[in-house]
């Protein structure tokens, strides 16, 4: 675990977007933007810290689209086809973002 500290947060993210395909209230999505935003964040971090830029880059575009100060906003059906690439995202980003072997202190 202590090569992939982002497995929780990745794993919520991704069960709360799945979940998010069906018909729920708004409070779920504003929950929904906090908790992406915040783990899509961390992701993008871990993913500099292994040296994986695109992966820092993804994830940090991923933060932005969700994030809840500065509402992106897209019609239903759009946002159903991000949290479904999104949640595939977080589980993709499990197996291949991870921190060096090697991290000297």
């Amino acid at each position: 675990m202590d090569k992939r500290p982002h497995l929780i947060p990745s794993l919520i993210a991704a069960a709360m977007l799945f979940i998010a395909l069906g018909h729920l209230p708004y409070g779920y999505y504003t929950l929904l933007r906090f908790v992406v935003c915040g783990c899509a964040a961390f992701v993008a971090f871990v993913g500099y810290s292994g040296g994986k830029i695109w992966a820092t880059w993804l994830f940090a575009f991923v933060a932005v689209l969700f994030n809840p100060i500065i509402k992106i906003n897209f019609h239903k059906d759009a946002w159903q086809v991000f949290d479904f690439i999104c949640a595939i995202l977080f589980i993709v980003g499990l197996f291949v973002v991870r921190l060096p072997k090697n991290k000297s202190s």
